[in-house]
């Protein structure tokens, strides 16, 4: 069996010295995420990385869509895709992609197909997603993979309380990887919203987890994330809640620490996947 995806290296979210190694891993990531060769197909003219963007944008969306940490996928190619821009409504992007699972074994498919329309209200956030994708991971299997998860977590003895996932040489401990990936899946909403046709975001480190015992079924966590902005290299930390149960819609409340001011989103649109997801800002 292959080994489990590593995340970037974290660093601290201190000094910028530190920060670094994890900036110059992120970027590395970013580029060896884009096609082979020059890149994917794309019209003249287009600005530099963004089909790859959107083509995140809508794997961000899909994931926290789908509300099942088994299910995560990352990006794997552009394929092709267009733009077209109205200075006074945006910037609308067609395209067509490929996806890994997140958590890849050595038996499945390693690769799915995705087209996608992603609206970009001028430098609005929260982009605007369509999406729909074949081949993904069978919905029995990720449903039983979650339930897995799910009785994991309900049979700690006692409620979680840790920090710096994956720790300072980048590793992950087994036994904490089911956190990081509802970390993922619920980050995947934040980064998202967050999106804008020139800002783009990679989590970087779960700072610190904590879990709430609760009175129904639901898993219910608080924690900070670091999340590593494009092209700005800044660090957001970001203090998340979420709220999961396996088949239930995923719900979500979060705040970022930021000096810009929220601004209008560019909106919404339904997507493939089935799940509602509730969720707002704290």
């Amino acid at each position: 069996m292959q080994p489990r995806r590593q995340p970037p290296a974290p660093g601290s979210p201190g000094p910028a010295a530190p920060l670094l190694p994890l900036l110059l891993l992120l970027a590395l990531h970013g580029a060896a995420a884009a096609p082979a060769g020059s890149g994917a197909p794309q019209d003249a003219g287009l600005p530099r990385g963004l089909l790859q963007q959107a083509a995140r944008a809508a794997l961000h969306f899909l994931n926290f869509r789908a509300g099942s940490p088994s299910a995560l996928r990352v990006l794997a190619a552009v394929h092709e895709g267009r733009a077209s821009t109205d200075p006074k409504r945006g910037c609308e992007v067609d395209l067509v992609f490929s996806t890994e699972r997140y958590d890849l074994k050595e038996d499945e498919d390693q690769v799915g197909k995705c087209s996608a329309r992603v609206f970009y209200k001028n430098e609005k956030p929260r982009p605007a997603v369509n999406v729909t994708c074949t081949r993904l991971i069978e919905k029995k299997k990720t449903q039983e993979e979650d339930y897995l998860l799910y009785k994991q977590l309900k049979q700690l003895r006692a409620p979680l309380d840790v920090g710096s996932i994956p720790d300072s040489h980048g590793h992950i401990d087994p036994s904490l990887r089911p956190i990081w990936d509802l970390a993922f899946l619920g980050s995947s909403y934040v980064m998202w919203e967050k999106t804008t046709q020139s800002l783009h975001y990679y989590l970087a480190q779960l700072n610190s987890v904590k879990q709430w015992k609760t009175n129904d079924d639901a898993i219910d966590f608080d924690y900070i994330v670091l999340l590593h902005e494009f092209p700005t290299q800044e660090i957001i930390p970001c203090r998340i809640h979420l709220i999961w149960f396996p088949g239930k819609p995923l719900k979500v409340k979060y705040h970022c620490q930021e000096l810009q001011t929220p601004e209008e989103a560019s909106g919404t649109e339904e997507g493939s996947a089935v799940a509602l997801t509730e969720s707002s800002n704290f």
